[in-house]
């Protein structure tokens, strides 16, 4: 028997605060409820859970459920339904086996990120595809892996992801460790442990591959000179970001800037 098409529905819907499910409902999708802006109430069965803006509702096929806005709200919505075997795999590692629904949450700058991305697929969807069933698995399954890289069920894991948000929006400072375990609740010894246990390293750590990231970003997209990249990543003198760069890549930002210039103009020559 041939095997059903991969089917996708996504969409963007604002609602008012008066606005709800006249009742319960199921699908026979995989349903994906992004809460873009505003907050909101999901019910089933069991269990009734206000979302805001940044989590994100997954709600297994065959599962009695329903919607209200407690305000104005913003969703984004998709439905996936009859997956190839490895967007399976990617659906079931966030839907946790497709047992009951999971409720996630998201860092702002992820959530923002994940937004840009939606956004994006939005217009990939509605442009002539040349190989629409790939094209499609493709992007659901890129969103549905950062869905599942940058998600957290856990409320301290959110706490350290509002931290770790800090420290990119920080990169010019150097922010005192005292100051993010406040932010989270939690004491300087209890915060470097839930850090290190999330993200693999140190907050230092973390803020110096930020800060590498953020200046390979600048060096490579734009034309901004290097004092200028310097002092956007946190430091006020050449010499001493030159130093740094070195030390993190092996190489100085100029010469690596150079490099990857000339990667791009052997990409543009032309091909026979």
């Amino acid at each position: 028997m041939e095997q059903p098409a991969f089917y996708i529905r996504s969409s963007i819907g604002t609602y008012n605060e008066d606005w709800y499910d006249v009742g319960f409902h199921h699908n026979s999708t995989l349903e994906i409820e992004i809460v873009l802006e505003g907050r909101g109430l999901f019910e089933w069965p069991e269990r009734k859970v206000f979302v805001e803006a940044g989590q994100i509702v997954v709600i297994p096929p065959g599962i009695l459920h329903r919607f209200a806005a407690v305000t104005k709200i913003r969703l984004g919505v998709l439905h996936l339904q009859h997956m190839p075997p490895a967007l399976e795999e990617a659906a079931g590692q966030l839907a946790c086996g497709f047992g009951q629904p999971r409720i996630y949450a998201m860092s702002r700058i992820d959530s923002d990120r994940f937004l840009k991305l939606f956004r994006e697929w939005l217009h990939v969807l509605a442009s002539p595809l040349k190989n629409s069933q790939r094209t499609l698995v493709v992007w659901a399954e890129l969103m549905l892996m950062y869905l599942h890289e940058h998600a957290q069920t856990d409320l301290q894991a959110m706490a350290v992801a509002k931290a770790a948000d800090f420290l990119r929006d920080s990169l010019r400072e150097n922010v005192q460790m005292i100051d993010l375990a406040e932010l989270t609740g939690l004491t300087v010894a209890g915060f470097r442990r839930a850090f290190e246990k999330i993200y693999g390293m140190s907050p230092k750590q973390y803020q110096q591959q930020c800060r590498l990231e953020e200046s390979k970003w600048l060096l490579s997209a734009t034309n901004k000179d290097m004092i200028e990249i310097a002092e956007q990543v946190g430091f006020h003198r050449l010499h001493s970001f030159s130093l740094w760069f070195k030390s993190m890549e092996g190489t100085s930002p100029s010469f690596w800037r150079n490099s990857q210039n000339s990667h791009l103009i052997k990409d543009q020559s032309p091909h026979c």
